[in-house]
């Protein structure tokens, strides 16, 4: 069966975020999924967008001198979630599927759910392929 991503629009809210890795980290160790749900983040800095706007050079520059903490502040976060379950767990893979964007750190944040059959499938695929 092929995969689906779930993927959740955290804005500037990285404590959030992190307890949503945390969560799905619990899931993975406590349920022994292996690589059946793999969470993998987005970060867009605002700061940059700005400076791709052709507003200062300078900003740019002190972009890449802040932390990352500071970065991770004045930019949005995206998580992607990967579920990949075999064709023989389609159960599971709903149950996933279903229960994720119910539970406490993403149910208060915007959900997309990427299908197999979804126009925009091979290009959330690259993307969570390109992402560390």
């Amino acid at each position: 069966m092929a995969h689906d991503f779930l993927i959740f629009e955290f804005g500037n809210d990285e404590d959030t975020a992190q307890q949503a890795r945390r969560k799905v980290e619990a899931w993975v160790q406590g349920g022994r999924l292996g690589k059946k749900i793999i969470l993998k983040y987005e970060r867009e800095d605002a700061q940059s967008e700005e400076s791709a706007n052709g507003d200062d050079a300078k900003l740019a520059a002190s972009k890449k001198k802040s932390s990352k903490a500071a970065e991770a502040a004045n930019g949005n976060v995206r998580v992607l979630i990967r579920l990949d379950f075999s064709g023989h767990e389609k159960l599971s893979h709903q149950r996933w599927l279903d229960r994720i964007p119910t539970e406490e750190p993403f149910k208060s944040k915007k959900a997309k759910i990427v299908r197999h059959s979804d126009p925009h499938f091979a290009e959330t695929s690259e993307l969570f392929d390109a992402l560390t």
